[in-house]
């Protein structure tokens, strides 16, 4: 498979200001990405999990350029983007659009949906007519699954699965090689959850677009990822295919994630083992000098407090960031939906 995105090593702080001091006081350093590295091939869709804070959106900004980069290298095409001067690098942008989580809010309200739409277009390809543009949102809005009669409406008409429909026709008017999906479909119903997912696979095959799709539900990822990472605390935890991880997670705390979901058939929800993580979420701020898991880890030895794990290749595609994963039972969620 051929390599569209490379991230080396890559890491981001934030320096955040403590308040109530004084002015002089100085600030903290918050640890939100530390050292992850993964690549994505073209027309390959790679999910990222974790709960809340573990630094999945903030990865996906250090990656199009909209937070700055402490430390590592994000490669495009085999292309250094922070070596690319400001025209390339506005060209690389146009090939990497993201799709957010609050579909309403990601509008701007006193826009026409055409007008959201055909932004990007404007931006990117002055050149274009305008009878070119109304040509190109007609029909992409149509592929969503949108009438192109209602192009001059505004965002508070629509229904939220239609406003995230929106959110991905703009994605896709410029036509890009790489989409980043951020929680897309967190703030839907179950029904329209999945019809958001179904049209991301068939625009996938459609446009031959590669994926990163940010999501804490792994039933989200597993649906239409081929490999998933898993994060925790900026940290990377395990990364393989999807399948592979889902039946055979390494890591303590994919399989924390793993037995999170229910299941839908009542009978084997009730008889399912359904472990609690147990002890505190490290501080961002102070974070651990070993395994950034530890203190709410079943399985934590001595040096796991003092010595950062290396990530460990331990199969074909399967990668875990833990010396004693071998120790542990081995639960799969082969009922995962």
């Amino acid at each position: 498979m051929t390599t569209l995105l490379t991230v080396e090593n890559l890491a981001v702080n934030f320096e955040v200001p403590v308040r109530n001091h004084w002015p002089w006081t100085p600030s903290r350093t918050l640890a939100a990405v530390d050292e992850i590295s993964f690549s994505l091939g073209k027309q390959e869709t790679l999910g990222i999990v974790g709960e809340s804070g573990s630094g999945k959106t903030t990865l996906a900004r250090a990656i199009v350029g909209t937070v700055p980069v402490r430390a590592g290298r994000v490669l495009w095409d085999g292309a250094d983007l922070a070596r690319m001067d400001r025209r390339s690098r506005r060209e690389v942008r146009r090939d990497m659009p993201m799709i957010f989580q609050n579909p309403v809010a990601a509008l701007n309200p006193r826009m026409t949906v055409g007008r959201i739409i055909a932004e990007p277009l404007r931006t990117h390809n002055p050149d274009v007519s305008k009878a070119g543009v109304r040509a190109r949102v007609g029909k992409i809005m149509e592929r969503v699954g949108l009438l192109p009669n209602l192009a001059n409406r505004y965002p508070h008409e629509f229904s939220g699965g239609q406003c995230q429909r929106i959110g991905i026709a703009r994605a896709l008017v410029l036509k890009p090689r790489l989409v980043i999906c951020d929680e897309p479909v967190a703030a839907l119903d179950v029904s329209v959850r999945a019809q958001v997912i179904n049209l991301l696979r068939d625009l996938q095959r459609d446009f031959g677009l590669a994926l990163i799709v940010i999501s804490h539900d792994l039933s989200v990822v597993r649906a239409i990822s081929n490999r998933t990472l898993v994060m925790y605390l900026g940290r990377m935890m395990e990364l393989a295919d999807t399948p592979q991880l889902i039946a055979k997670p390494l890591h303590p705390y994919t399989r924390a994630l793993i037995s999170s979901v229910p299941v839908p058939d009542p009978a084997v929800e009730r008889a399912r083992s359904r472990p609690i993580l147990q002890g505190n979420l490290p501080s961002p701020f102070d974070p651990p000098a070993g395994c950034a898991f530890a203190s709410r880890c079943p399985q934590a030895q001595g040096d796991c407090t003092r010595r950062r794990p290396a990530l460990e290749t331990v199969a074909a595609n399967h990668q875990v960031a833990c010396p004693y994963h071998g120790q542990a039972k081995r639960n799969s969620c082969q009922d995962i939906q």
